[in-house]
């Protein structure tokens, strides 16, 4: 990758194309200060339709995008990840990742390595960290007593090939851990599959070493859509709605002559963004500058880890119910 000064535009390349990588291609082909090079897609068809409505070039094979960009971000299939960033990391260019890290914990722990080696920034896509509604909710925690998470809705064909917990859960997970300041200690676990062979809907509940106890629920077979967490803390109820974009607030306040506090309660409305158009902003931002993401990807590695940990508690939970059955 060739020296860039501030006033070059950052020149970058999008691997994969499909519903979530077009997105990615048409955000960068807005930004003043990026050239979008190219895109690439196994589907070369996909690949010259994505193009030309980016305004950008298809390219055929990854190799021939290397000496041409800065970074590039990775939105394949989770399984395709390390092969797919692999080449870019290898050579010291800066990598997008879509979430989860990858399939298995090892090969996470391998992206990490080579990004950490060859001097590579990589960000991990967990996207709701740039909702403007959690980020909100992030300046108002202190010390979380109890978390409830619930992110339901309904069917969707395009994200069969995981199961629910990769899918969704792993969204709530990344923002649990972000917000609780200790380890996990336990973590149980139940779910089911409805539609299709992976698990469909399913239940964690995590506690961790100063107490704090998280219920996460995450279903993709729901007929209504709910984008929920609430957060208890000492004195203070916390409750943000990821559809509505809004906090409900409720704290306690001494009342003058009163044995008991009151309950004073607010809603705060937060000014919503287009949560993808500011993580990519902050990759390219991070780029330039040098500075560190707010997801790198020892943060995907640890999301990743428990959601694995959390698919093992279905798991077993599963066996033990056909062996008492």
């Amino acid at each position: 990758m060739s020296d860039q000064s501030p006033l070059d535009k950052l020149r970058v390349a999008v691997i994969g194309v499909g519903y979530l990588g077009r997105f990615h291609a048409l955000i960068y082909s807005r930004m003043p200060d990026v050239e979008l090079v190219g895109v690439f897609d196994t589907d070369a068809e996909r690949a010259r339709t994505i193009a030309e409505e980016a305004g950008c070039a298809p390219f055929s094979a990854i190799d021939d995008l290397i000496d041409r960009v800065d970074a590039v971000s990775v939105v394949v299939p989770t399984s395709a990840h390390l092969q797919a960033a692999k080449p870019f990391l290898s050579r010291g260019i800066h990598v997008l990742l879509e979430k989860p890290i990858a399939v298995t914990h090892e090969e996470g722990a391998e992206i990490v390595r080579l990004a950490r080696e060859n001097g590579s920034m990589l960000q991990i896509g967990h996207v709701e960290r740039f909702n403007a509604g959690v980020m909100a909710l992030a300046e108002r925690i202190r010390s979380p007593l109890y978390i409830e998470a619930q992110r339901m809705g309904g069917f969707v064909e395009r994200a069969t090939d995981v199961d629910v917990v990769s899918d969704l859960m792993i969204h709530d997970i990344d923002i649990i851990l972000s917000l609780v300041d200790a380890e996990i200690r336990n973590i149980s676990a139940v779910g089911a599959s409805v539609l299709t062979e992976h698990v469909d809907i399913a239940n964690a509940r995590l506690e961790f070493d100063n107490g704090t106890v998280a219920n996460v629920v995450a279903s993709r077979v729901s007929e209504k859509t709910t984008r929920r967490i609430r957060v208890f803390q000492s004195r203070t109820y916390l409750s943000l709605d990821f559809v509505g974009q809004t906090i409900d607030v409720a704290e306690t306040q001494s009342v003058e002559g009163e044995s008991r506090p009151a309950i004073v309660r607010d809603r705060i409305h937060v000014e919503p963004i287009k949560p993808l158009d500011r993580e990519i902003a902050e990759f390219v931002r991070g780029v330039r500058e040098g500075t560190s993401p707010l997801v790198n990807g020892r943060v995907g590695l640890k999301a990743l880890d428990v959601a694995l940990e959390v698919r093992a508690r279905i798991a077993a939970a599963g066996e033990l119910q056909k062996r008492s059955g």
